[in-house]
């Protein structure tokens, strides 16, 4: 798929005109990386946004006692790093290749440059980052508010696509790493996906969740 494309998804890029979006892809490189690839570290100087153009990367946290939190699996089309073209704060999280894949890589300098041509385009992507703010802290009410059945139903409806009448999730995710995004124990997820399994409302079938039927609204 032509990277113009895919910065069409970019949803803070959303109202750019084709010639706009165009002249960022001209401005930009395609980055491989491969599976263990750390593509940017938590406190690394900012170097503009990336776009996902193939394979899986994991956005992540670690605390103080080398506990990880997952903040979010990126795939094809999914971004990361878009404060860096608006500031020089350093990278306020750690993101890791978890397959082969490619990126496509936008400068701040490309960015601004594109705002010195056209100062339209700041109003444009301020109200796209408010738009994406706003979604963000319905995510953290989520993990203050909701128990971890209904974060594990929330996870689970975001990262599901339907595929022959079913919701089925493709993405390989281990226990650990659906702990790791809800903010809960390994152990509780365990037991948590056996009572979905047993009471038919998931299937585990090589490694990919499969939604047979709407979740409960309480565990």
């Amino acid at each position: 798929m032509d990277s113009a494309t895919y910065l069409d998804r970019v949803d803070i890029f959303a109202g750019l005109t084709e010639s706009q979006l165009e002249s960022l892809r001209q401005n930009s490189r395609i980055r491989p990386v491969l599976p263990g690839t750390i593509v940017v570290s938590e406190g690394d100087e900012p170097h503009g946004l990336f776009v996902v153009q193939s394979g899986t990367l994991k956005a992540f946290l670690m605390d103080e006692n080398g506990r990880e939190i997952t903040l979010s699996l990126l795939g094809e089309g999914d971004y990361f790093g878009e404060l860096a073209l608006l500031d020089e704060a350093p990278r306020s999280a750690s993101v890791i290749a978890l397959e082969r894949g490619e990126l496509l890589q936008l400068s701040q300098q490309a960015f601004l440059e594109l705002i010195d041509s056209d100062p339209k385009v700041m109003h444009i992507v301020v109200r796209n980052l408010v738009a994406r703010i706003r979604s963000l802290t319905d995510s953290v009410r989520a993990l203050a508010l909701v128990d971890v059945f209904g974060r594990i139903s929330r996870l689970f409806s975001s990262l599901a696509e339907e595929r022959d009448g079913h919701l089925v999730i493709e993405r390989r995710l281990t226990q650990q790493e659906i702990a790791n995004m809800v903010g809960a124990s390994r152990e509780m997820v365990n037991r948590i996906l056996r009572d979905l399994v047993t009471g038919g409302y998931i299937e585990i079938e090589h490694h990919r969740l499969i939604l047979l039927k709407k979740l409960p609204q309480r565990w």
